[in-house]
């Protein structure tokens, strides 16, 4: 998730576990160590962009993780502040570090929880920023800060945002199954036949989805909203794996190829070999739209190296693909 809602998060678990002794400075801590396990992106300044998306959500977003460093966290603050209790400082970093990859692990790009096993957790039912489970959030934990640390009220508005933001993650899984269902009747309608179907919200809602479907030789992308009366409709996607050549042997290609999952097509543009990642889909919703959130330039040095380079992004997409969600949310 972004960083301001891992900050709320983190503030409200610190408080709902040592609120009622220490007061603000709970939430204070809790909120910094809500976005202690996302520095891993410093590791995209020192390696290169497949390292980088490897470390990514990786070791950082671990119980292992959680489980080390919450002691280490807990002993530096006792050098400093007045409250000593190093097993209840403890435990108040164990549960802030432990969550933010639950958390996470509800979007698209998942989390390696179990880390250093070969495991992603990728629910995919809450796009990354989504105004419905922060803000709710947010705001039952600034009435709780208002409050003097002994007062029930405190403890109240505190567990109800914890409350409300996950029973509202519950929710969003089950508009996640009916999306799904929705998707799959829909293919069997049209007479597509289909390996794989994925499904995800689309950005800052649930009630627009988009799917993921893996055919023989290509892959579709449709949208459904709840609000929809016609068909779904489907843009096609030729996988073109082909156009690799000798590079998919190669050890970077086939890493880059787990980290999509198996999700990816390449093309070729102005003489250029481009790495498209179709998990996260599209900049636009347009049907047969080419502007794939993360797509890779693939350059092969004198020795043969290739190397993955992530094509820059446009404001002005995102801001008109906000202005068609806006549209398309209301049914097609």
């Amino acid at each position: 998730m972004d960083s301001l809602t891992q900050i709320i998060l983190g503030a409200a678990v610190g408080e709902a576990v040592l609120g009622r002794k220490i007061g603000n400075k709970a939430m204070l801590y809790g909120a910094i160590a809500g976005t202690i396990p996302d520095l891993d992106v410093i590791s995209s300044f020192f390696t290169d962009t497949v390292t980088a998306l490897e470390i990514h959500r990786g070791f950082t977003h671990s119980i292992f993780f959680s489980v080390l460093f919450a002691p280490i966290c807990a002993f530096i603050i006792t050098r400093y502040d007045r409250y000593k209790n190093i097993k209840d400082w403890s435990w108040l970093f164990f549960w802030v570090f432990i969550t933010h990859p639950i958390l996470d692990a509800q979007t698209t790009w998942g989390t390696q929880l179990f880390w250093p096993l070969d495991i992603r957790l990728a629910f995919k039912n809450v796009f990354v920023i989504d105004p419905l489970y922060t803000l709710p959030f947010l705001v039952f934990l600034i009435l709780a800060m208002r409050q003097k640390k002994e007062a029930k009220k405190r403890r109240f508005y505190n567990n109800l945002g914890l409350l409300i933001s996950s029973s509202y993650l519950i929710l969003t899984l089950v508009l996640k199954g009916f999306a799904y269902q929705k998707f799959s009747e829909e293919l069997v309608a049209q007479n597509i036949p289909y390996k794989t179907l994925n499904t995800k919200p689309t950005p800052l809602n649930t009630i627009l989805w988009s799917a993921n479907i893996e055919t023989e030789s290509s892959f579709l992308i449709g949208y459904s909203s709840f609000l929809d009366t016609s068909a779904i409709q489907f843009s096609r996607y030729p996988k073109n794996h082909y156009l690799l050549g000798d590079l998919a042997d190669h050890p970077k290609v086939k890493r880059m190829v787990a980290i999509s999952k198996g999700f990816y097509t390449v093309n070729k543009l102005n003489n250029g070999l481009y790495f498209n990642d179709l998990r996260f889909g599209l900049l636009s919703i347009q049907p047969n739209s080419e502007n794939f959130v993360f797509k890779y330039k693939i350059t092969v040095d004198e020795k043969g190296t290739p190397f993955f380079t992530e094509e820059p992004k446009e404001k002005r997409d995102g801001k008109k693909l906000l202005s068609d969600l806006w549209i398309r949310v209301k049914g097609n």
